[in-house]
């Protein structure tokens, strides 16, 4: 599918497929990855930090970062082993969905860590990216750990303890109580993350909902982004009417098992065509 290259403290990808940055890193799926102006993208996950670029001869170089971490890291979070070409030939024998894979064929799922994701999404309610992004950032510097100029996403058990009124200078508004009553019940084991990815897909939403302020749409993203439950469809008002004006409102039967994915294709789809929604 791909060779790579550990050469100087960098990792080479070559000759990987359905992989573009900006689609992956900047659809909405994730919200700690930055871009300069020469296109190197900057970003944090699992407590590590990475800069990364596509070169013109499609190679993508992973910057400071070596063969353990990858390996441990950064294959799985990006989705490497995951054949999307082979899900593209599925769905392509609808029209609609082969055009809609067309647009959105560099977009890869990324595979989070689960209470960054969760925790996440939850901030993200009636909420623009923008702003997301500007409290995702306050939440770490106030809360989490710097490390040489980055600052790590604070754990559960760290967002447990404070208070709502320790949550302040977030600016978070209504989320902050949803915030506290997640990292409470994370941290006491209430909902257990890590047995997620082990659960059907309804008992893992359930699971979810369980938590004061996740609705079906917060959870399926948390499934869809960091559990690898890809059949998770998270529907907002935009989706919705996406799915309405393409296919009556009911997603093809041939994109079912692959359905977040499909889901990502059609949100690019309709923003790149301007669908009339």
């Amino acid at each position: 599918m791909y060779n790579l290259i550990f050469k100087n403290n960098c990792v080479y990808i070559e000759g990987i497929e359905h992989f573009d940055l900006p689609h992956t890193l900047d659809c909405g799926q994730a919200f700690r990855w930055e871009c300069d102006e020469k296109g190197r993208w900057r970003g944090v996950a699992y407590n590590k930090y990475l800069e990364l670029e596509k070169l013109e001869n499609g190679t993508i170089i992973l910057y400071n970062t070596d063969k353990e971490t990858f390996d441990c890291v950064w294959r799985d979070y990006f989705d490497l082993d995951r054949d999307y070409g082979e899900i593209i030939v599925g769905i392509s024998g609808n029209e609609i969905l082969k055009n809609a894979a067309e647009y959105g064929k560099g977009i890869r799922v990324l595979n989070q860590e689960p209470w960054e994701t969760l925790c996440s999404f939850i901030i993200s309610q009636n909420n623009n990216i923008k702003r997301i992004k500007g409290i995702i950032n306050r939440l770490c510097e106030c809360f989490g750990e710097e490390f040489n100029g980055f600052y790590t996403f604070p754990s559960a058990e760290r967002i447990a303890g404070l208070s709502l009124e320790d949550l302040a200078p977030l600016r978070s508004g209504f989320r902050a109580k949803y915030i506290l009553d997640a990292a409470k019940k994370v941290a006491g084991g209430e909902v257990d993350l890590f047995n997620l990815k082990s659960l059907s897909i309804d008992d893992a939403r359930n699971e979810l909902m369980k938590i004061n302020g996740v609705g079906p749409k917060v959870a399926d993203c948390a499934l869809l982004f960091s559990h690898k439950h890809i059949s998770a469809f998270p529907k907002d008002v935009w989706i919705k009417r996406a799915m309405q004006v393409l296919f009556d409102g009911e997603l093809p039967a041939e994109a079912l098992p692959y359905a977040g994915i499909v889901q990502q294709y059609i949100f690019f789809y309709a923003r790149e065509t301007k669908l009339s929604l």
